[in-house]
């Protein structure tokens, strides 16, 4: 066994990556006859792995996907890096509670509709996609209940077609009164841990060796099985502070491809938040520091998409308009990479349909008809999704939280994600107590020292990082 998933499934999941990032289909196919007839052979499955990861990306590929920072910084287009930030104390406090109450409310109302998500066993019963299921199960509590207007109820009437909601008990309306463990916030944690204990130089070795102070369970995808390599191989990293050379000399490559099909996935993405928020006014410097996390797990556009979410964060500390924060983020990523690429295709949509809340469905439509073929929590499709409840809600933050959950796919990602981005273009005070009020000021991390912490506490340390940086 290798992670939560056997071996068996990794290689499997392997085909699907190596065709995505350009492998000529043929060769990767070719070998799909060996990989059903092995069985569980442990030997045999690393071999054809192997296999897999040498094939080479081929002559005719449309993009140009590097993964290391010079190469990555080398293929941006030109745009704003960064804004003189001229924030008071008290108006960039209450940017920073906006943004973890943006999150926490986001994931919040996400979590239990992630169970809908996973049922691709329904979708292909013919019930839709994800969106649809949420649709059917909240309007057949109440037809007012789409659009969403609350957080999920407990239970509905068409669960038979939409799946029933398995996870989230403490995040559905009639329990919540808190903000629950999960992994979209526990990766803000430990994102502030890091940034409070190494400062703005910390190395992606600080972020192996914290991650290591964690449980295994703690992870999943990508992450689990960069944290199982990082046992396997990785003794060093449990005490990086005494080995400085590690970020030059560790084998990255190997640590990010051995048995991880998932290094395009969205985990590297929802691990990003704090450093948009310890980067006010500078989407270049968000973007470098979600680099040196991203980079121990994911590659590519895994990396493209941590990079551009963090520096969205960044940049909305400096603008509202929904329109700006996104370009600036799009100018820190390749733009010969698919991410840039479908990430235009979408604002397009969006333009189309003249960037009109009334017209969400209809862009949820072509949306998922554009980047439906990703696994649901892929990066590229849920990136596009938060640009989606971007520029569709105008920064309104009920508008976005609940428009980058409707859309489907990976919903708590998307909607702590948008969160923090409409979150610190609004401020805690005009947040919404519809939504905020009911976490109580209240987060449970299951993390040591945030397990409860007051929510407004994690600002306030945000604001202790800024005046760090600047320091």
């Amino acid at each position: 066994m290798s992670g939560w998933a056997s071996t068996k499934e990794l290689v499997s999941e392997e085909f699907a990556q190596s065709i995505e990032e350009g492998k000529d289909p043929s060769a990767v196919n070719a070998l799909r006859p060996a990989w059903e007839a092995v069985g569980d052979d442990e030997a045999a499955l690393a071999a054809i792995h192997a296999q897999l990861l040498a094939l080479p990306i081929r002559a005719d590929y449309l993009f140009n996907e590097p993964s290391d920072f010079a190469g990555i910084r080398a293929l941006r287009s030109a745009g704003k890096r960064r804004w003189p930030l001229v924030l008071d104390d008290a108006t960039l406090l209450d940017k920073l509670h906006g943004a973890w109450l943006g999150r926490c409310v986001g994931c919040a109302l996400g979590k239990p509709a992630e169970s809908i998500m996973v049922r691709t066993d329904l979708a292909a019963k013919g019930y839709g996609n994800s969106w649809e299921r949420q649709k059917k199960y909240l309007v057949a509590v109440s037809p007012n209940e789409w659009p969403i207007r609350d957080y999920f109820p407990a239970h509905s009437p068409a669960e038979a077609e939409t799946g029933s909601l398995l996870w989230g008990a403490h995040s559905v309306r009639e329990n919540i009164h808190f903000m629950e463990s999960d992994d979209d916030i526990r990766y803000t944690v430990l994102g502030q841990q890091i940034l409070q204990q190494h400062g703005r130089a910390f190395r992606s070795a600080d972020v192996v060796g914290h991650w290591l102070c964690q449980g295994y369970r703690r992870f999943c995808t990508a992450e689990t099985q960069a944290y199982r390599n990082f046992v396997i191989r990785g003794d060093a990293f449990r005490n990086p502070a005494v080995h400085p050379e590690l970020d030059e000399t560790a084998d990255w490559h190997w640590f990010v491809h051995h048995l991880n099909p998932y290094r395009e996935w969205i985990g590297a993405q929802i691990r990003v938040d704090s450093y948009g928020y310890a980067a006010p006014g500078d989407p270049e410097l968000a973007a470098e520091f979600a680099w040196r996390d991203a980079r121990i797990s994911h590659v590519k556009n895994g990396i493209y998409g941590a990079m551009f979410c963090a520096a969205m964060i960044a940049a909305a500390f400096a603008t509202d308009d929904v329109l700006e924060i996104i370009e600036a983020a799009l100018a820190e990523i390749p733009a010969t990479s698919r991410l840039h690429a479908e990430l235009r295709q979408t604002i397009a949509i969006c333009e189309k349909h003249g960037n009109r809340f009334e017209h969400f469905e209809a862009v949820f439509t072509e949306l998922h008809a554009l980047l439906g073929h990703y696994h649901f929590v892929h990066t590229n499709n849920n990136a596009a999704l938060c640009v989606v409840a971007l520029l569709l809600s105008g920064g309104d933050f009920h508008r976005g939280i609940t428009l980058a959950v409707m859309g489907g796919w990976d919903t708590d990602c998307n909607g702590a994600t948008v969160g923090s981005v409409v979150g610190v273009i609004c401020g805690a005070k005009r947040a919404p107590a519809h939504w905020t009020g009911r976490l109580n000021d209240t987060l449970k991390s299951a993390l040591v020292g945030y397990d409860p912490i007051a929510i407004s506490e994690c600002a306030r340390r945000s604001l202790e990082i800024v005046h760090q940086m600047r320091g």
